[in-house]
């Protein structure tokens, strides 16, 4: 079967994100993660996208489906949540962008192809992570894994994630997991992105390709 053949189920100009996302709460904030390779089939149309999508201040979305309708579901979102801190006065909390994100996803769950995972932070909650799975539903989660590479790593981070864990050892969490992921996935790989949200701000992390943990030295 050849690249063409491959592509013959995405509509006209529809690109195919396989990904590997995530995102985990630790005590004050959230940490998110992606790989940056976007794939059209066999054919990899970008290596070093940047899928950790900013939504309103201190709140942030992983996507994972298609590449076009992810994106234009972060651009509706987006809308509303400037227009709710318009009119409200005060910065959106990130429960209210998930429940965004559910209620356009499940209103169109024929016509999108769409996994989202909302994080960030908030004055009144502090870190929360939300997933947001294909068809639509809202579950809130302490962390939560998505995208292709997803199904490699579930049992690494069942076995790995300890609660109460710092910034520290969760970025190194996020980071030894979206390896593994992308190591394993073919429609996952280029580089990580990370990115920690606190009430202090967000603070953005990159870890280019030949600087990715060795499976050897990881403790799995």
């Amino acid at each position: 079967m050849d690249a063409k053949d491959l592509t013959s189920r995405l509509k006209k100009g529809e690109v195919d994100l396989g990904t590997s996302i995530m995102a985990v709460k630790f005590d004050g904030g959230v940490v998110i993660g992606a790989d940056s390779r976007t794939t059209m089939g066999a054919y990899i149309a970008n290596r070093v996208t940047d899928k950790l999508t900013h939504i309103s201040d201190r709140v942030y979305c992983c996507r994972s489906g298609s590449a076009a309708d992810t994106q234009a579901l972060a651009d509706v979102v987006t809308y509303h949540l400037q227009l709710y801190n318009v009119t409200q006065g005060e910065q959106p909390s990130t429960s209210i962008a998930a429940n965004l994100f559910q209620e356009l996803i499940y209103q169109n769950k024929d016509r999108l192809s769409a996994g989202i995972i909302v994080a960030g932070w908030d004055k009144r909650h502090g870190g929360r992570v939300y997933n947001v799975p294909l068809g639509g539903g809202v579950f809130e989660q302490p962390w939560a894994i998505g995208g292709s590479g997803s199904t490699y790593i579930y049992g690494y981070c069942d076995s790995t994630w300890r609660p109460n864990w710092d910034q520290d050892q969760t970025l190194e969490f996020v980071k030894n997991a979206l390896s593994l992921a992308m190591r394993r996935d073919g429609s996952s790989g280029g580089t990580i992105r990370m990115a920690v949200i606190t009430e202090d701000g967000v603070q953005r992390h990159f870890i280019p390709g030949d600087k990715l943990p060795e499976l050897a030295a990881m403790e799995v």
